[in-house]
């Protein structure tokens, strides 16, 4: 059985800020601070819903189980960043199996395609690598140039490509799954830290800019980007959502906020999180448009969901192991649940209300 943590009270009020994006430029230069903001103070809701989170040791001690993602038949693979694995988890039996990785390969995310295959980020070895689930066999796609070297996260386009990020190499990649090719687009800011990747319903991505206070998107057809600045020049995004609507919420793991741009109406929606020292990372959004995220600066990580409809902080769950720190999680809608890895090495399911 899961172990629910008591909750911890929290007395702070949060603040919901406004911003008007469209005047602002978007592809060079900061917009003035706070230009066009409006305030209003929203509480957390009295008595958080809790959680019932369970989580699993993964039987490789200290491999960094992370970046799960959800097979066509239900059953959960992630990559084990420390121990250069990928990791296979059926929910029924509750048995971890592992395929290995060539050493040094450093995985750092994997998704799952639809006829089961993984798609691994080589991180530490500069490749894309596609795994046969069934058998282990590997196949390497390498980068056209020899400055891309970190593959970081990927998402499929949901046609025949898959784009990715490149934190340190400063680049935004799309890997065409049928051919191989491999274009690079480079960041405009020298350091913009590509991080978090999203798919929008329209086939653009977008992108946390973990380097500067930037959210990017790129046209698919000519490979342009653009970058929206938040009006505050410390912010700095780690991961995103995207609802049904198009909105494109963030985590600012420097400030601890979290919040959203309307690429529509170019307004930008923040709220303060719960905790005074935050931390917010891991971010995904459920079949109501509800928000989630892990606040890794508190220990124990807090899972905090947001409503944006009535824009309030509605549910806040310790989790049980601590978690050390939770970097992405998926959202599993055959079992309305949240699936993520710890750094204290387990594998984690939040079932969600």
């Amino acid at each position: 059985m899961p172990r629910l943590f008591p909750l911890q009270k929290y007395g702070l009020m949060l603040s919901l800020f406004l911003f008007t994006a469209s005047s602002w430029s978007q592809t060079t230069g900061q917009p003035p601070v706070g230009e066009g903001s409006e305030i209003v103070i929203n509480p957390i809701v009295e008595n958080p819903v809790q959680l019932e989170i369970t989580e699993w040791p993964v039987p490789w001690q200290d491999t960094r189980p992370r970046d799960p993602d959800v097979a066509p038949n239900g059953v959960i693979w992630m990559v084990g960043q420390g121990g250069d694995y990928a990791a296979r988890f059926d929910p029924k039996t509750q048995e971890f199996r592992r395929r290995d990785l060539p050493p040094g390969t450093g995985p750092h995310n994997l998704i799952i395609d639809r006829d089961g295959s993984l798609w691994i980020a080589g991180n530490r070895q500069a490749f894309i690598g596609k795994m046969n689930s069934a058998t282990g066999a590997l196949s390497r796609f390498t980068f056209p140039d020899d400055a891309a070297k970190d593959p970081h996260t990927l998402v499929f386009s949901g046609d025949d490509e898959i784009w990715f990020t490149m934190q340190w190499s400063n680049f935004v990649g799309r890997l065409n799954k049928r051919s191989g090719h491999i274009d690079l687009v480079p960041m405009q800011t020298e350091q913009a830290r590509p991080y978090g990747i999203r798919m929008d319903s329209k086939g653009h991505p977008w992108i946390a800019l973990l380097g500067t206070n930037g959210l990017a998107t790129i046209d698919p057809k000519t490979l342009e980007s653009k970058v929206i600045y938040l009006p505050r020049k410390e912010a700095r995004l780690r991961r995103l959502a995207i609802t049904h609507d198009d909105v494109v919420w963030y985590t600012d793991y420097n400030r601890g906020y979290i919040g959203n741009y309307n690429p529509e109406s170019g307004e930008i929606k923040e709220w303060k999180t719960p905790s005074d020292q935050s931390g917010p990372y891991a971010m995904a959004a459920d079949n109501l448009g509800r928000v989630w995220f892990v606040e890794t600066w508190p220990q124990p990580n807090l899972l905090v969901g947001f409503d944006p409809l009535f824009g309030t902080f509605f549910s806040v769950t310790p989790i049980p192991s601590g978690a050390g720190a939770v970097r992405h999680m998926v959202y599993d809608p055959n079992r309305n649940s949240l699936w993520f890895g710890t750094d204290t090495n387990n594998l984690a399911q939040a079932v969600l209300p």
